[in-house]
């Protein structure tokens, strides 16, 4: 039996920065969203420092009296390692090179967590070159801090192999690094029609029913997600050894099977250069028959964000596939009447949507049936006839339909079944060469 694993946790600090202009309702929500984002990354956020400051201090983002307080506590008050400090913010190298000295801890931007997250969520060819492009133009300029923190014994190389004498590390390894940018755009360009050859291909093969979560990061996709699949009651998690950890199947198993998968989730402050490869990591979203777009009901600033993932999912061309609104955590609006005054304008505002808590297991159990009878209304029902020579294709009709009834005769067992038309046309090929002797 199959158990998941528990990974060693890794500890971390947060550090953000309160400019003026900044209102303490904005400030807390990106916070929020860093640790959610560090969570994601397998980082637990045991403290957050905080400092409101005009502007960022040039020489290390945090003032010197907040970089000592950090390094105390890291050194002397923390109960366990601090492994990084994450910044809410996207800083300078010379700024994380400092920070990183006087604390003595490593130090992760907001930028770097963001493209840590698309890179360990990239799948298709593309996505893992778009989010390279972006890691390699977030790396180019922190070279030469990384050489000076190296200190100088190795910062010149000799001119063998190199342009010249003396050619600094860092002057070459920034040269390696416009030549793969410039590879990797090319590659991009000659996926292109490779991508678009597959997406025909998958609108043919649609009959594999599956559903992808689209949405903010807080908006409560992963909690959905484990309620729909079930994967926090089973101790063995039905994995599909050919595909990601993040697709499961609906629980309790229905007909057609469906799977759900949850995509990367979308970002408040998305740093502008992270956005071809932020949405080149929604590509698994194309995959699917339905899109489940979550949003969080309780955030007052959800019309921004639906706005948002209606344009990035035009982009992607995934706003032909039929989509569900689900406007997640009604049980954060407030008291009885506040929930149930707001669940009336939601669907007031939005015909169609699905206003529940990932939580309430009644509203959980009512929209996995809203899923099934969605790739069900294309099923139909239909009589198989199946010889006794051929009893051993029985399980492949348990496999592909429902089965509704069952009778035999001396020639063979007559099924009633309800199935998509194009897998009971399969079975009907596959039995029509069987004779009935």
């Amino acid at each position: 039996m199959q158990t998941e694993v528990k990974e060693k946790p890794v500890y971390a600090v947060a550090a953000s920065v309160q400019l003026p202009h900044v209102s303490d309702i904005e400030f807390e929500a990106s916070l929020a969203e860093l640790r959610e984002l560090a969570k994601t990354l397998g980082y637990t956020v045991v403290r957050t420092f905080i400092q409101k400051r005009a502007s960022f201090d040039t020489t290390g983002y945090l003032g010197i009296g907040k970089r000592q307080e950090i390094e105390h506590y890291a050194a002397h008050e923390a109960e366990c390692e601090i492994e990084a400090i994450l910044v809410d913010h996207e800083i300078s190298p010379s700024q994380a090179r400092n920070l990183e000295k006087e604390t003595g801890c490593g130090v992760m931007d907001r930028t770097m967590v963001i493209l840590e997250i698309f890179h360990n969520n990239a799948r298709s060819r593309a996505a893992k070159a778009q989010v390279e492009i972006a890691r390699l133009g977030y790396m180019a300029p922190r070279l030469r801090e990384a050489a000076k923190l190296a200190g100088p014994q190795g910062r010149q190389r000799s001119g063998v192999g190199g342009r010249g004498a003396g050619e600094s590390h860092t002057e070459l390894d920034r040269r390696k690094i416009r030549d793969r940018i410039a590879e990797l755009q090319l590659e991009i360009v000659a996926m292109e029609a490779e991508r678009k050859t597959q997406r025909a291909r998958r609108h043919e093969r649609q009959g594999l029913a599956s559903v992808a979560l689209v949405g903010y990061t807080n908006a409560g996709k992963s909690t959905l997600m484990r309620a729909l699949t079930g994967s926090e009651v089973l101790v063995a998690n039905k994995l599909f050894a050919t595909l990601d950890t993040t697709v499961r199947t609906l629980h309790p198993e229905s007909v057609p099977r469906v799977l759900v998968s949850d995509t990367v989730g979308f970002i408040k402050n998305l740093p502008h250069g992270l956005v071809a490869s932020f949405k080149s990591t929604l590509d698994e979203a194309l995959d699917a028959g339905l899109l489940l777009h979550v949003i969080d009901a309780s955030d007052p600033g959800f019309e921004r964000q639906l706005e948002v993932t209606d344009h990035v999912l035009a982009e992607i061309e995934a706003d032909t596939l039929p989509r569900l609104r689900i406007f997640n955590k009604i049980d954060h609006v407030g008291d009885a009447v506040a929930q149930a005054a707001c669940e009336a304008e939601l669907r007031t505002r939005y015909p169609g949507c699905v206003v529940m808590s990932a939580r309430r297991p009644e509203e959980v159990a009512q929209l996995r049936l809203a899923i099934i009878a969605f790739f069900q209304k294309d099923l139909i029902e239909a009589e198989l006839f199946l010889p006794w020579s051929a009893q051993q294709l029985r399980k492949d009709i348990y496999a592909a339909c429902e089965v509704l009834g069952e009778s035999a005769d001396e020639a063979g067992a007559l099924f009633k079944v309800r199935g998509e038309p194009a897998a009971i046309e399969r079975l009907r090929e596959a039995f029509s060469g069987i004779s009935g002797g």
